[in-house]
Parts: C-alpha cells; structure tokens; sequence
C-alpha cells in the first residue's frame, strides 16, 4: 500500500474463538519481529482485553468499533494495511467491512464461504476494488485453500515437468479429524436460510459456476455430488463432501479470472473416499446421512432446532489438545489433457476447522501486507490473489504440505 499505515494487520473478532487463535499464532510467531505491526480488533473492549490478557500481552494494541457503526469501521480501516476477519455469518456482519476496506484502499481477507453473500461482494465491489488496487480474498481458511492452493499448486507441477495442464482434477477427502466449527454451521445455516426466501439466491448457490464473472458462467461441470455412487479414479466408494459447494465455485473462479490458464474445458470436483467394497459402500452412506439431515432441515423446524442444539455455538470449539491432534489428507486424482494420469496430496497437520484455518487465515493476512504479489486486484480467491507466495507460506508456516508424482 501507498499511504503509510499504522498497522499491517488488524484482526476483526479477535475475542471470538477462531479470532482468538489467529491473534494467538500471530503473538507466538511474529511477536518478536518488529517488521510486523498488528493490533486485535472488535466491539467488545472488555473482551478484547481479556483476550489481550489470557494469551497475548499489553503491547498487542486494542481497536474499537462495531460492524453497524460505519465511522468507526472506516476509522479502524484507515489504520491498516490489510484487515483480517474471522466475524460470520458474513453475510450479516461483513458488508460493511468489505465497503470500508474497498473505500479506504485496504486490503482484506477473510473466512467465508457463502457463496450468496461472495456472489454479492463480487457484483457490487469487484471492480471499484480494482480501481483502487486492492484485494478482497475470501474463503482463506479450510474452505477453500487446500483445495484452491492445490488446484494451482497441481497446474504448476504438470506445466513445469510435463509441459501440459491438468484436464480434470477430482479432489477425494482421504481422511480427517475435526469437527464442524460453530460458526462454519451458522454460515450453512444462514445460506440455507437465504436460499430458501429467495430462488435468485438459490440459483447461484446451486450453479457450479456460480462465482464466475456474469456471462462466464457456464462449462462442463455438473452439480456437486448428492449420493453414494462408486469412483473409477481412486477405485472407491465416495460420498458428498459438505464444503464441495464453495470449493469447487471457488476453483472454477480461479481459473476465469487467470484468464482460463487451466482451460476453458477444465474440470473439477470433490467428493468423501469411503473405501472399496461392500463395507465402502455402508460407510458412504453411514457419512453421507448427517449431511443429508443437515442441509434438509427447513428453518424454524423442530428437525433445524435440534440440531442447532447439538451442533457447537459460534464462540465454541475444540481444545487444544484435539486441535492438534487433528489433520486432513486431501487425494488429487489428475487427468492431463493428454489422457495421462497423475496424483496429488494436500496435507494439513492441525484439525480443519479451528487449528489449521487460523493458520492459513494468519498466514494470507501477512501474505497480503508483506509479500510481493501478482498483480491482481479485485474480489478474488486466494490463488489469483496470493500465488506463489502463498503456496510458500502455507508450506513453511501453516503446517500444509503439497505433493505430486506423474503415475
């Protein structure tokens, strides 16, 4: 950024319980390096400062502001060079943010994945963003940047060592440990909530390429998978993977705004490996029922409120202990456009949904404000946005880890 900034990163919601572990791996990674000026941000200044207490120290500085209150976002934004924010459902508390940032030229990164609400950012902000050259990148955590990441990371490996693009890529969650966040639900639950009031909203949510640019929104992909069906790529029994529905948008997004660098007949989905045979077959199933129960319960239904009541609040999540133990092990079947196979892993060391999120988010936010970047601007995904600089952070610093071999 031009204008000299008091901060490079400010983190919005930093008293929530991801916010919490982002300006927590800040303060245990960058503390000591004086090249990085950050402060934690919300409307709570007594949560803020039993945050600034419990895990960070009086030198961490403090903003106050509130989502409705548009002065004060616009004060806080002017202070930063990039604003993180972990405050959903977005599409009730991140417009206005988005606004700011695009008004006050900074840059912003954030967890989103509802796919109505990006929709939207991208209709009224994407080209005043460009305008004022900076980045909006959503869906900086587990959805969508193992799967974005791995996408460019993939179509990197073969141009450099076969001087071909991958044709078809099919993305298989192998294995994962960790639970649906708190406030991923509430985001679910909020699309659902909106696509049932509204059959515009609908129809973008259910459109493969629903975040494309208006008039770029067709190709040879189909709807995310719905049922239990065996896969001849990995030679496997596969399920619906319940994030399919903002990844797959979010890398069919990425290559239309690189100009279709991976082609305009590319295609791309996701689905659960659940394993060969009759016992494959059963535990497809066994997985796929929440999934089914979850995005069939109407609003207001006594079927929805039991869930909310099981599901975790926004705020809650796993201990320590189960944040590091968990992990995800993503498979990336490829067919290049030569009809030649190759196969990719996406790693990730922490669970999905708190511990390697806030590291991914952390990570794009210092992306964003220290690293030498493409020149992209607009509302993007986090490859158009970050690239190679990304991928290297994520690699050196985020616990991920990206592999490839030609079969």
């Amino acid at each position: 950024m031009k204008q000299l900034r008091e901060y490079d990163i400010i983190i919005w919601g930093a008293s929530g319980f991801t916010g919490r572990l982002v300006a927590e791996y800040l303060f245990n990674n960058y503390d000591s390096n004086n090249n990085l000026k950050w402060a934690i941000a919300g409307r709570n200044i007594l949560k803020l400062e039993s945050v600034r207490k419990e895990i960070l120290d009086d030198r961490v500085p403090i903003v106050v502001a509130d989502s409705n209150d548009l002065k004060s976002l616009n004060e806080m934004v002017k202070k930063t060079k990039v604003i993180c924010t972990t405050v959903g459902p977005y599409a009730k508390y991140g417009s206005n943010l988005v606004a700011s940032c695009v008004q006050n030229k900074t840059h912003y990164c954030d967890l989103a994945g509802e796919v109505q609400w990006i929709r939207k950012m991208i209709d009224k902000y994407h080209n005043e963003a460009i305008a004022n050259n900076i980045k909006i990148v959503n869906s900086c955590g587990f959805d969508s940047i193992p799967s974005d990441m791995g996408v460019y990371y993939i179509q990197k490996q073969t141009k450099a060592l076969n001087n071909k693009r991958a044709k078809l890529i099919e993305m298989r969650v192998a294995g994962a440990k960790g639970g649906i966040s708190g406030g991923t639900y509430k985001s679910l639950s909020n699309v659902n909530k909106e696509a049932n009031k509204d059959k515009e909203i609908f129809k973008v949510v259910i459109n493969p390429y629903g975040l494309n640019p208006i008039g770029e929104q067709e190709g040879l992909d189909k709807s995310d998978l719905r049922k239990i069906i065996y896969d001849k790529s990995s030679n496997s029994w596969i399920g619906p993977f319940i994030m399919a529905a903002i990844n797959t948008k979010i890398v069919r997004r990425s290559n239309a705004l690189s100009n279709y660098s991976y082609g305009k007949d590319f295609m791309y989905n996701e689905a659960t490996l659940n394993g060969k045979g009759f016992m494959g077959k059963i535990k497809g199933y066994l997985l796929a029922v929440p999934i089914f129960i979850l995005m069939s319960a109407k609003p207001g239904s006594v079927l929805k409120k039991l869930i909310d009541f099981m599901l975790p609040k926004p705020g809650e999540g796993p201990s320590k202990k189960d944040r590091e133990t968990g992990y995800y092990n993503l498979r990336f079947y490829i067919t290049l456009e030569d009809g030649s196979k190759a196969f990719a892993k996406v790693i990730g060391d922490m669970d999905p949904g708190y511990g390697s999120t806030s590291k991914m988010l952390a990570e794009s936010a210092i992306c964003l404000a220290k690293d030498e970047l493409p020149n992209s601007n607009g509302v993007l995904t986090p490859s158009i946005a970050m690239g190679d600089a990304l991928l290297s952070r994520l690699e050196k610093n985020a616990g991920l880890s990206f592999n490839f071999n030609n079969k």
